[in-house]
């Protein structure tokens, strides 16, 4: 080999070596106040993502990538997990999830509330086709389930009824469901006993999933609800997540210190019970709560016959009169048509308001008759601030939505869609000071996602997927209101999902690299 050929080898191995360290990172995010998801001090650093995986958080000033983001004055944090959504029909129509992304959220776990796909395997995989801008796990429903066993009739399952549910819940937890929710405020849940959701648990357990219920009742009788989920959880020997923490009513505002003393109680005997909120004073859900739960088995045909049935509609109205009494409400002001698809004119007036516009001061027969003709999505405001601030200050509390992905301008939907992560940083943190900021940050990221078994998510670490966030912390707030609900939250710079930038400066990028995260059996 000659002086000429070694020379040109040796300055092409330095050329190689070179561009090798140009290259350490696909992606560079320099000199920010990294807050890690673990809770502790945030410090300033770097983080170094490859190959969609977070590879180094440190200091490293020579570092190169092909990409470098300025974080300087801005915080660095893990992507935000949502564990109580419902995305179901959404993801397809909105797989961007804007909604989502401009509030942080880079993971959503969907099936809540009892309310789910019964095949996940299927659901899966027209996910995988789609592909969202967010990663989705989900849970299995048992209402869904119990619907396609034994529809919506008012009585206890068989023990034929209960093997077939529980091999529809073996199925799902096989194909990768994170666990079992339930919604026993809804039909037909509500007609289940607890050994019922004992049995299906206990299928959900064998496979490390968790149980998330939307708990029997979450006003008057709170504690009993409170102390069934546990019940559940004890028999089963599963975690337990109650969905939506609350305290529902005027008659029962102040009583959230009496819910988390139970909380805790289950704790100290070694449960494993924790919770999430939404950071709003009012609830959302169907129109169709509002009548007497017995009322609506059967299905329509059901409900229209003892609507037209004189003696069965007075005592509806008498319950539903009561109910109201008991929430300390003259009129049914409380409650705001969200989105109603029989007479969109009514979307964002209360029922007391579409009552005056009908002639017919405080009726009750108004509800059935917008039930009869499809129901509506509603907003009940319910709860008092005491309440929300205490059962934020609670440790084991994480922040959900409880929203689906919203389509731009339709309705006048609860402004938690929109908001529930900038709210709690821009008002909660900074405002008020209810809760520092790396804890709000813990409570959105490695909390989650410790519960729900989400590995490789909701800690800046190297290892992890790079579902990585940059805000500023002077400004994120959220924007969406109840009377302007579709505004997107403001402060987001850049939102990373799986090592890709889906928000760069403040704009959707439109990339969808989030993933189907299925539990690993």
């Amino acid at each position: 080999m000659s002086y000429t050929q070694f020379f040109s080898i040796l300055f092409a191995l330095v050329l190689l070596k070179n561009s090798a360290f140009a290259q350490e990172f696909d992606l560079l995010l320099r000199g920010g106040k990294i807050v890690d998801g673990t809770g502790n001090a945030w410090f300033y650093g770097d983080v170094g993502i490859k190959n969609g995986k977070i590879a180094r958080v440190g200091q490293f000033p020579n570092a190169t990538a092909a990409k470098t983001l300025d974080a300087k004055g801005l915080i660095v944090c893990p992507g935000f997990i949502d564990v109580h959504t419902h995305i179901e029909e959404d993801e397809f129509k909105r797989p961007t999830a804007d909604n989502f992304i401009y509030d942080g959220v880079t993971t959503v776990v969907t099936g809540n509330c009892g309310l789910s796909n019964v095949d996940l395997g299927l659901y899966f995989r027209q996910l995988d086709s789609v592909k969202t801008s967010v990663n989705v796990a989900s849970l299995i429903g048992h209402n869904d389930v119990r619907k396609a066993v034994m529809g919506t009739v008012n009585r206890p399952s068989t023990p034929e009824e209960q093997q077939k549910m529980e091999a529809i819940v073996e199925k799902a937890m096989k194909d990768g469901a994170v666990g079992l929710a339930t919604g026993l405020i809804y039909v037909p849940g509500t007609y289940s006993k607890t050994e019922e959701i004992v049995g299906l648990a206990k299928v959900a357990a064998r496979y490390g999933g968790v149980y998330a219920s939307h708990i029997r009742y979450e006003g008057d009788e709170v504690l009993k609800a409170i102390d069934e989920a546990v019940e559940i959880g004890r028999q089963a020997t599963i975690p337990i997540q109650i969905s939506h923490f609350k305290v529902s009513g005027q008659n029962n505002w102040g009583r959230s210190k009496q819910t988390i003393a139970a909380v805790e109680s289950a704790r100290r005997e070694g449960i494993d019970v924790t919770i999430d909120q939404y950071p709003y004073t009012a609830s959302s859900t169907g129109l169709n709560t509002l009548l007497p739960s017995w009322a609506l088995a059967g299905g329509l045909d059901s409900i229209k016959a003892r609507v037209n049935d004189a003696a069965i509609r007075q005592r509806m109205i008498k319950e539903m009169v009561a109910s109201l009494k008991r929430r300390k409400q003259k009129h049914f002001t409380y409650a705001v048509v969200a989105n109603y698809d029989a007479d969109t004119s009514l979307n964002g007036k209360n029922m007391e308001e579409i009552n005056l516009l009908k002639g017919r001061k405080h009726k009750a027969e108004t509800i059935m008759e917008m039930a009869l003709k499809g129901g509506a999505s509603m907003v009940f405001h319910g709860m008092g601030d005491w309440d929300v601030e205490n059962i934020m200050r609670y440790p084991q509390n994480m922040f959900a939505s409880d929203a689906s992905i919203r389509v731009y301008n339709f309705g006048v939907p609860h402004p938690r869609g929109y908001g529930t992560n900038a709210r709690v940083l821009g008002y909660y943190v900074r405002q008020k000071k209810i809760i520092p900021l790396e804890e709000a940050i813990r409570r959105m990221t490695s909390l989650p996602a410790q519960k729900f078994k989400l590995a490789e998510r909701g800690l800046l670490q190297p290892t992890m997927a790079a579902d990585v966030l940059v805000f500023d912390e002077n400004t994120i707030i959220d924007a969406s209101t109840y009377d302007r609900p579709h505004q997107y939250s403001r402060g987001m710079k850049y939102v990373i999902v799986n090592g890709e930038v889906v928000v760069n400066n403040e704009k959707h990028t439109g990339l969808r690299s989030g993933k189907v995260l299925r539990m690993k059996l």
